[in-house]
């Protein structure tokens, strides 16, 4: 039998009621607007809630996310979030979050075979030979993938940067900055990967000289 749902209909009316209480005018607001100046690329992860990390509220941080916070450029999805995010929102700072513990990062690293998630790992299988050498140099399980990870979040905002969208917001003058983190699940802490960019160029620069530092 399947387990009820029933619960979460309850949840939520308990929590409409809450916001109400403390705020009647929440959710007006929330029809009224969208402006938000982040936008969030991370993992589906259900331990990494993006609001909550950053201490933002709903309207605050427009939000995309997939296994491992991979940006492929093919990808349509991932394309319409940041097109809708830069072009219609106007949002001031990309963040492509990483975090340690990932399950797509550490099925990638060992080969573990998911079925057609396979496909999708590939993309982070691509980014683990990149460094391969670099990586081997790192005794400790643990430590390693959490480098990947950081190498895998990295990688990303690359090819963020790389995107015609920020080409061309770039291009025209538009201020949008992207961001490289990793999150992490023992203390709720984000770490600052220092791969900051505003430049498809800048992006290429830092990304070397964080995999410099790091490795």
């Amino acid at each position: 039998m399947a387990q009820s749902i029933e619960h979460l209909f309850a949840n939520n009316k308990s929590w409409s009621e809450r916001m109400q209480a403390d705020d009647p005018e929440y959710f007006a607001r929330l029809v009224n607007q969208q402006s938000p100046e982040y936008l969030w690329i991370g993992c589906s992860d259900s331990r990494v809630p993006a609001n909550q990390v950053i201490g933002l509220a709903p309207g605050e941080v427009f939000v995309h996310r997939n296994i491992a916070n991979v940006v492929v450029h093919t990808d349509l999805n991932a394309l319409s979030v940041i097109h809708y995010a830069v072009e219609i929102l106007r949002v001031k700072h990309i963040l492509v979050v990483g975090h340690y513990g990932c399950g797509g990062v550490r099925a990638a690293m060992h080969d573990n075979r998911t079925g057609l998630t396979d496909n999708w790992l590939r993309h982070i299988q691509d980014v683990r030979d990149r460094h391969d050498e670099r990586l081997a140099r790192i005794d400790d399980t643990t430590e390693r993938l959490n480098r990947l990870c950081e190498f895998n979040a990295m990688h990303q905002v690359v090819n963020v940067c790389q995107t015609s969208i920020l080409r061309e917001a770039w291009q025209r003058g538009q201020n949008v900055t992207v961001h490289g983190w990793c999150y992490s699940l023992h203390d709720g802490m984000v770490r600052d990967l220092g791969v900051s960019a505003r430049s498809r160029e800048e992006a290429v620069e830092r990304y070397r000289d964080a995999v410099e530092r790091v490795g």
